[in-house]
């Protein structure tokens, strides 16, 4: 099974934010067919955490799109500055900020290794 277009999977995502009731905004749009999507989540209290894609060996054949913690529970700036380095390194991609408190994100995580 093909895998959905990032531009397309982050749509849905910010829709599905919204249906929760969650603050969801696109802080950067990347390459519509394939960019590389991050997920920061800022709880609001000074801790912050970066979802970024899995590694190739979590992909299967369903098309689904799995995502591994960069970083937990560290200050917003640690996760900027994570996120410049990315940028540096895949200009192509995206970046989704969620406000939550709680930290839900609605990703799904590939399994430890």
């Amino acid at each position: 099974m093909a895998r959905l277009r990032s531009d397309f999977w982050v749509s849905a995502y910010l829709r599905r934010c919204g249906v929760e009731g969650i603050e969801a905004a696109l802080r950067r749009r990347g390459a519509a067919e394939a960019g590389a999507i991050f997920v920061k989540v800022d709880r609001l209290d000074g801790t912050a955490s970066l979802y970024g894609p899995a590694p190739q060996l979590f992909l299967d054949d369903s098309g689904e799109r799995l995502f591994v913690p960069v970083l937990q529970d560290v200050t917003p700036l640690d996760v900027e500055e994570r996120v410049q380095r990315e940028l540096r390194f895949d200009s192509d991609l995206w970046l989704v900020e969620v406000d939550d408190r709680d930290g839900r994100h609605f990703l799904d995580l590939a399994p430890d290794i």
